[in-house]
């Protein structure tokens, strides 16, 4: 849905020690900013791969994704939890 909606889709892993790496399974441009997106199928509650991008890039970061398969809600500092199916919208 995303890349019908005209995305052009990024993955993206860094470092979070010797033998672990964080992952966002997309990232979006929007202008100047970027938007991760992180997809959870059950556990949504923890996104520390997310949290850690959004901290490393903090002024570099528009709206935070977080695709699930609950209602939507909107986190904290400009996180939106959306069901899938709202995919098509960002």
């Amino acid at each position: 849905m995303l890349t019908v909606s005209g995305n052009k889709l990024f993955y993206y892993t860094f470092e979070k020690d010797e033998k672990h790496v964080y992952e966002v399974d997309f990232l979006l441009s929007r202008g100047n900013k970027i938007c991760p997106i992180e997809v959870k199928s059950s556990g949504y509650k923890t996104h520390a791969s997310l949290d850690a991008f959004r901290t490393k890039y903090s002024e570099r970061i528009g709206n935070s994704y977080l695709l699930y398969t609950k209602d939507f809600q909107k986190g904290d500092n400009e996180l939106l939890y959306l069901p899938f199916y709202m995919s098509g919208m960002i």
